[in-house]
């Protein structure tokens, strides 16, 4: 199934080949479609159809938003059952005015992890919507922002805004064969969102190409959309990254990664693997729960001691965890991320862009998860291990296709440094091109004009 890139969309509206309301229509029709996955994927929907006035940079385009962001006059749940009495939004979530601002039609808020914290995408409140691929089998969509991407991949929006704290963008569109983006944390206001960790929060777009993601990202952070040229392949120095973010990939996940890898360095890219001794210790420093867990017991422990029993068992004992970390520890952890990124800055500035894969595991099936704790951990703690990296390295990082049509979904990570954006959307403009013309890149790529 082909997903139409949204500068393909936009030419056609602003030409008036079609129109807002129909595009909306079929949004709200796939939506609603009692054989599909709407139920599972909304937690509301906004069924006003119309045709938006003015010429912004995404008028009249259909837009999904996750279920964190404000909505004035409504309450914001974060895919949880705790907050539904809470008061609602007095004002817009600071994105939700910038997408509105630029002519964006949000067709619904997505469902989620209850506030964020899994990498998977089951919800034990509202379900759980069906990875695309192999939807017989039942497949999860990747999380945090799972009904984000099937909001994408089933036709219910043209783009899906998520957020990422540890690989919430990049693991759903890993999985989901979607193109995702996580932005430097800072260049976009979280004002207005329900926080899983204020320290490793990002907000960022899920769509089919990366010129998508490039054009989103420009709404969200505020900025002119100025598309930033493609990388010349020749001129593109890779490195590799090295260590346990190699480790025990499976089979489609390793051969996958190596066929684009030969793909880039077949047509001109250098390619060299990097070692970055720094990187074995992120996971040692996280070993308590790290920012997550102290940040988000620090927002969550009133309503713990109020409605304790209406959490997620799972998410609960992961916000619990940081009921264990002292401030003394906390503030350790901040000095040490703090020496790490400028490390991980000094080691990377001789690269365009570091590359690994986005998971080690393609989907998992859902009733596996489901039923065995032990499962539901290991796969969690599997899909986070590779994209949290540059949430704690306060990195840019950008997940696209890189298996072979009919092949089960597979994410390339392409990632920098902080403030690197800019760099990593070019290069991965290029990389997605050289995929696409070996017939890897599961959608049409797009000019950007």
């Amino acid at each position: 199934m082909r997903i139409t890139p949204i500068h393909e969309t936009l030419r056609r509206l602003r030409n008036r080949d079609v129109q807002s309301a129909d595009l909306v229509r079929d949004c709200l029709n796939a939506i609603q479609n009692p054989s599909g996955e709407g139920e599972r994927t909304f937690t509301q929907v906004y069924e006003g159809i119309s045709n938006p006035s003015g010429n912004g940079p995404l008028a009249g385009l259909p837009i999904s938003i996750k279920d964190l962001f404000d909505v004035a006059g409504e309450v914001t749940t974060a895919g949880s059952k705790v907050l539904r009495k809470r008061k609602p939004a007095q004002a817009d979530a600071v994105v939700v005015q910038r997408l509105k601002a630029a002519g964006a039609v949000i067709v619904g808020r997505t469902n989620m992890t209850e506030f964020a914290f899994s990498g998977l995408g089951l919800n034990a409140h509202y379900g759980t919507p069906g990875n695309a691929f192999d939807r017989e089998s039942g497949r999860i969509p990747g999380g945090s922002s799972s009904g984000a991407a099937v909001s994408v991949t089933d036709g219910m929006s043209h783009a899906a805004i998520g957020t990422d704290t540890g690989g919430s963008i990049r693991i759903p569109a890993a999985l989901c064969g979607l193109t995702g983006f996580k932005p430097t944390s800072r260049r976009v206001s979280c004002e207005g969102i329900i926080p899983l960790s204020f320290t490793l929060d990002s907000v960022g777009p899920i769509a089919p190409t990366v010129a998508c993601c490039e054009l989103l990202d420009s709404v969200l952070a505020g900025e002119t959309y100025v598309p930033a040229p493609e990388a010349q392949v020749s001129d593109i120095h890779l490195g590799v990254l090295q260590g346990h973010v190699l480790e025990a990939l499976e089979d489609n996940v390793a051969r996958a990664f190596q066929e684009a890898l030969d793909i880039f360095s077949r047509l001109g890219a250098h390619i060299e693997p990097i070692i970055f001794s720094a990187l074995e210790e992120i996971p040692l420093l996280n070993k308590k729960g790290g920012f997550s867990a102290y940040e988000s017991f620090a927002w969550h422990r009133s309503l713990l001691e109020e409605s304790s029993e209406e959490y997620d068992p799972r998410v609960k004992v992961r916000i619990e965890r940081g009921r264990d970390i002292t401030a003394a520890e906390y503030q350790d952890l901040i000095a040490k991320r703090n020496a790490i990124c400028n490390l991980a800055c000094d080691a990377f500035k001789e690269f365009d862009a570091i590359l690994l894969p986005t998971t080690p595991r393609i989907a998992p099936r859902i009733t596996d998860l489901i039923e065995s704790d032990e499962a539901y951990f290991d796969a969690n703690a599997a899909l986070l291990r590779n994209p949290s990296v540059f949430n704690f390295l306060d990195g840019a990082a950008l997940s696209i296709p890189c298996h072979r049509p009919d092949h089960p979904p597979v994410g390339l990570m392409i990632a920098g440094p902080s403030m690197s954006d800019k760099k990593i959307l070019s290069v991965g403009k290029a990389l997605e091109r050289l995929l696409s013309k070996a017939g890897i890149a599961t959608h049409q790529t797009d000019s950007g004009d």
